[in-house]
């Protein structure tokens, strides 16, 4: 199967993302489009827009960078609970039909602060059996006319969304990607879900559990497509392997400085959602740093004692050809979609779709 690259936009409220430049307009529209069309530009197929309470609407968001660009793939991250199923399939159902078939979803289903919006807290076990209904419903209103679902915390009645979802080639509805490390989200992912994301582990790591998974889906009976597999991590790029190691040095120094000064800012010092700390998946990432500073060839695990988690919390660092190399392996297990980054994130989009995807495609 062809790969497939993405990349990310932050989707923030305060300017500074994880270092990128503290500038007026850091979410405009226009700012955004730049990136969008950046993408376009320089080989990207789309970008993973972020969510949660607090930051910018993420299906806005999207609508919005859709409009203005021709080819830019979102994926856009929304949270059940946030999204009732039929209201979320018939609004993805339209932003489809509107782009010819650009859309892609990332389900979320990690705590966040979900009373603002007037959800309830839930225990993990429950929180994913409530995931895998909104799975099954959305799934079944893009495929399926006159759905009648009746489950434990979603019910529709005889319903058909509209527009219907074009069959595309053997594309049937908007790829839905998962993550989650835990027991009860693996075992959403492997009978649900259409891509299961893993964060930036080492390469046995992510074999193990692409073993897994392909025997949980056994096990629980999937009836999909055979599950895909994707990485979401920092690609920390530079000239040549000794400036990427310097520079990437260099940012792990200021970043522990800012947090000796206590400071909550937005270029990674602290986490940006304290729910991280008490994921499983998250709670991995931390843990790899007590098996060394650099795992594999160049996996980088010190930023995840200074970083604000998540795709921050391992860099891949070399040049161009090292991390290369690196997500080539990744390829080699089985992983067929990847959402990268680094900052400042319109300077990345551009270095690192002229020589790192280059290499990857050959």
């Amino acid at each position: 199967m062809t790969s497939e690259f993405l990349w990310y936009i932050p989707n923030q409220v305060e300017p500074g993302h994880r270092g990128d430049p503290t500038v007026d307009g850091h979410n405009s529209l226009e700012t955004l489009v730049s990136h969008a069309t950046a993408l376009e530009q320089h080989g990207w197929a789309g970008a993973l827009i972020g969510t949660g309470w607090g930051r910018p609407d993420t299906f806005t968001v999207a609508t919005a960078l859709a409009a203005r660009t021709s080819t830019f793939e979102p994926l856009i991250a929304i949270r059940p609970g946030y999204w009732r199923p039929a209201n979320f399939a018939a609004a993805t159902a339209t932003l489809d039909h509107l782009t010819a078939g650009r859309v892609r979803v990332n389900i979320v289903s990690g705590k966040d602060d979900l009373g603002a919006y007037g959800d309830s807290d839930a225990e993990q076990t429950d929180r994913y059996a409530r995931t895998r209904e909104f799975l099954q419903v959305v799934r079944r209103l893009w495929t399926e006319e006159n759905v009648t679902y009746r489950g434990e915390y979603f019910q529709v009645e005889n319903s058909t969304v509209q527009p219907r979802i074009n069959i595309r080639g053997n594309r049937s509805h908007p790829k839905l990607y998962f993550g989650g490390a835990s027991e009860a989200a693996e075992r959403v992912a492997a009978a649900e879900a259409d891509v299961q994301l893993f964060w930036g582990e080492p390469l046995a790591d992510v074999a193990e559990r692409i073993e897994r998974l392909r025997a949980l889906s056994e096990e629980m009976g999937r009836e999909h497509a055979p599950l895909e597999f994707g990485l979401r991590v920092t690609t920390f790029v530079r000239d040549t392997t000794d400036q990427a190691w310097a520079d990437a040095e260099m940012k792990v120094a200021q970043m522990a400085t800012a947090q000796r000064g206590g400071r909550s800012d937005e270029h990674g010092t602290l986490p940006q959602n304290t729910h991280r700390r008490t994921a499983v998946g998250q709670q991995r990432l931390f843990n790899l740093a007590a098996r060394g500073e650099v795992l594999d060839d160049n996996l980088y695990t010190t930023p995840g004692q200074f970083g604000g988690g998540g795709a921050g919390t391992t860099w891949l660092v070399g040049s161009a050809e090292d991390v290369a190399k690196s997500l080539r392996k990744y390829q080699d297990l089985g992983i067929t979609h990847f959402v990268l980054s680094d900052t400042p994130y319109l300077r990345e989009i551009e270095r690192q779709g002229d020589q790192l995807l280059p290499l990857l495609r050959r």
